[in-house]
């Protein structure tokens, strides 16, 4: 091995890890699992309910123009994207798909031209799922630094 490969296999080493990380406080990891945990019963609870289709959940996916057929693809994914989610190690990616899952769901009512309450609620869970990932995860806070510069 070169001394030139053995620097830069150094340099990755010491540059690729921080020796610390940023703590949370006992507050901020509470409010952030509340926070995580409301989107998360509801996406839970909307999830198992495509899988056991009660009458309502059919009326209401073949209203907004989905046929029958696919109410239990679109639970499994509800429901693992939602699991990956409150994994800590796989959080962030749970998020991301929660948030495309929250994106259709926005443009599948406003496509079908459903009350505002339809069309807000999604991106109102959107939030809460973002904010408690913020609260619960340093290195989104890290990412997303809502400070003020003095």
């Amino acid at each position: 091995m070169s001394t030139q490969s053995i620097s830069i296999q150094q340099t990755l080493e010491t540059t690729a890890m921080p020796t610390s990380q940023p703590s949370i406080s006992n507050k901020q990891l509470w409010v952030g699992r509340i926070l995580s945990g409301l989107p998360a019963a509801f996406m839970l609870l909307d999830g198992a309910m495509k899988l056991f289709k009660p009458a309502p959940v059919i009326k209401a996916t073949v209203q907004l123009g989905y046929p029958e057929s696919v109410i239990v693809g679109l639970g499994i994914v509800l429901l693992a994207s939602t699991v990956l989610y409150l994994i800590p190690r796989t959080a962030l990616l749970g998020a991301v798909l929660l948030t495309g899952y929250l994106g259709g769901a926005v443009a599948s009512n406003v496509r079908a031209g459903t009350p505002l309450f339809n069309i807000t609620f999604p991106v109102f869970i959107g939030v809460l799922v973002w904010g408690g990932l913020w609260f619960r995860d340093h290195r989104l806070r890290e990412l997303l630094p809502f400070r003020r510069e003095a």
